[in-house]
């Protein structure tokens, strides 16, 4: 549904009909800019709010701004080409909130938010009330409840890497056995390689020892007593392992 303004020339808008639109704006993009901000985003609350009231003003522009030379016979009048624009700026926005850090990607989720909002923003400017405040429902329903059964049915599918510095890998390999077994979990990678421990032993002079760095990547059953602090907790007291990490 499309809400025109209370004029009869469609390249007219009334200063109400506009506040309208950007308190709405303002009210939409803050609303998933609340939900970002309380799981601890990069685009938080000001950042989808700036990003939404833009888009809006943006739209509002493109469509009225331009209405003087609608009866231009040379000039040609398309609503349509700073929105473009708008959805190709905040590609480059969104971009900056996505973070390679080795093992996986993160920020994808708040970089398609900031597009989401853009395009609130942009409907909401061109008057398309009532598909703006359903996106923005679905939106939150998508960044909160969905969230929830991410946690609960598929993070037990994520993987994680577990990093032991071993002085004996044998025996370690041997202890480490009974542990994957009783806890479930399983092994998707491994590599072991040779690093050197350097040691301080007593009048500033230092030896190295060779120890063996055994990399794990495995994924954890989904139960509520099995977290990963437990594991690395019992893999330190295992006989022979000098160092343990977990990502």
């Amino acid at each position: 549904m499309v809400i025109q303004s209370a004029t009869n020339n469609p390249w007219l808008i009334s200063e109400v009909d506009i506040l309208i639109r950007l308190f709405l704006a303002l009210l939409l993009g803050g609303l998933i800019g609340l939900e970002r901000e309380q799981s601890n985003h990069a685009a938080g609350l000001r950042t989808n709010i700036l990003v939404c009231l833009g888009a809006c003003l943006l739209m509002l522009l493109s469509i009225y701004g331009f209405s003087d030379f609608v009866e231009e016979p040379n000039v040609r009048v398309d609503p349509a080409r700073l929105a473009a624009a708008v959805i190709t700026g905040v590609g480059f926005l969104g971009a900056g909130t996505i973070l390679f850090t080795g093992k996986s990607i993160t920020g994808l989720t708040t970089a398609a938010s900031l597009w989401v909002v853009a395009a609130i923003g942009l409907a909401v400017g061109a008057g398309f009330y009532f598909a703006s405040v359903s996106v923005t429902v679905m939106a939150l329903l998508t960044l909160w409840l969905f969230n929830k059964l991410e946690k609960r049915f598929i993070t037990s599918k994520k993987e994680h890497i577990i990093k032991i510095h071993a002085v004996d890998l044998s025996l370690v390999m041997i202890n480490l056995n009974g542990i994957i077994d009783k806890r479930h979990i399983v092994i998707r990678k491994m590599f072991v390689e040779d690093v050197e421990l350097n040691e301080k032993v007593g009048s500033g002079h230092s030896e190295e020892q060779a120890l063996t760095r055994l990399v794990l990547y495995i994924t954890m059953p989904n139960r509520k007593d099995e977290t990963m602090i437990k594991l690395l907790n019992e893999l330190k007291k295992l006989e022979g392992i000098r160092w343990v990490s977990s990502e």
